[in-house]
């Protein structure tokens, strides 16, 4: 907004840096340029100032889509004056030079004429367009016809307008057709879930089998592992007792061993005592053999009074004495010849 201050006469005009000022005066352009600042006569001069900057246009119009749905299109269009001695050749941008404000709405027109412009390229490609392939590829497609149509636009670009950008911020059917657009998808969102829900109940089913098949095999393999412990303790056992047995054995065996072997000598021993006392017997009895018979009755009577412990009574007559005695006195010379004794 220019700065027009009064001072008696004449006046001071003082635009921003972003304007681009044009003075007439007598119908001819006295100066021209953005920012300026001067001194000027009401009477006798013309100002116009055309904004330089980048402006923002909100776009939002309905359309039908060649399937006769509606679609509702909302964007913003950027754009900026290039020339502004074209542009103010075409639109009044004149200023009051009293107030400084324009004298008519040429913002205003020059932003209905970009609206109708890229209005109309976007709904030539909705009207030949379905609406379902519209809100797959709606958004870059219509920014890009948008922006193509406005780029190409020869009244803008003899205005000296250039098109900055276009975005394209909401594409949308009406809200019965869009519930009716997403029910298939969210069934089959719906079905996906459900799917997987089976599939995680499944695999949930499928690790609970697994785990017990797994504590099983465990359990199977415990009982193995104790049958055969049992084995070979009983193993153990066994040979225990068998080695045992077979100790046992060969002491019993080393032991009859021993009393065979002592019962052998004492055996031995005993053969050869009685030999010694079957010889020494059998030697005696060849002595006893030679001995005449009043001998034999005198060893007799001396063996048995050896073996008696008391005579109570003994008779002796003469009839026993006299050949007593005759055969003692008999045996005694007999063993004087023997012995070889002259005397």
């Amino acid at each position: 907004m220019a700065d027009i201050r009064n001072f008696a006469v004449c006046r001071h005009f003082r635009a921003d840096p972003t304007s681009h000022v044009l003075k007439y005066r007598a119908g001819k352009l006295a100066r021209s340029g953005r920012g300026l600042a001067f001194w000027f006569l009401p009477m006798s001069a013309s100002i116009a100032e055309v904004p330089m900057d980048d402006r923002e246009l909100m776009l939002m119009f309905h359309t039908r889509s060649s399937d006769f749905q509606d679609v509702t299109v909302q964007g913003v269009v950027t754009f900026r004056v290039t020339d502004a001695e074209r542009l103010a050749g075409r639109v009044d941008f004149t200023l009051d030079l009293g107030t400084g404000v324009y004298a008519q709405q040429p913002m205003e027109k020059l932003s209905l004429m970009v609206t109708q412009i890229a209005q109309q390229h976007a709904a030539a490609y909705v009207t030949v367009t379905p609406v379902r392939q519209i809100l797959v590829e709606g958004y870059d497609r219509i920014r890009a016809v948008v922006q193509t149509g406005l780029e190409q636009e020869r009244g803008l670009t003899d205005a000296g307008i250039e098109v900055v950008a276009v975005r394209v911020s909401m594409l949308s059917p009406t809200p019965e057709l869009e519930k009716a657009l997403e029910m298939p998808m969210r069934e089959h969102i719906q079905q996906q879930a459900d799917e997987a829900g089976f599939k995680r109940r499944a695999m949930a089913v499928e690790n609970e089998r697994a785990i017990q098949e797994n504590e099983l095999q465990n359990q199977i393999e415990l009982a193995r592992r104790e049958q055969n412990l049992i084995d070979q303790r009983g193993n153990n056992e066994i040979q225990r007792v068998q080695q045992e047995t077979e100790a046992r054995r060969v002491e019993a065996e080393a032991e009859a061993q021993r009393t065979r072997v002592a019962a052998s000598a004492r055996a031995e021993g005993l053969r050869l005592v009685e030999n010694a006392k079957a010889e020494g017997e059998q030697a005696r009895m060849n002595v006893y053999r030679d001995l005449p018979q009043s001998v034999m009755v005198g060893l007799a009577a001396r063996e048995l009074a050896g073996k008696l412990e008391r005579i109570e009574h003994l008779n002796v007559t003469p009839e026993m004495f006299g050949p007593l005695l005759s055969n003692l006195l008999q045996a005694g010379t007999d063993r004087l010849k023997v012995s070889g004794d002259p005397t």
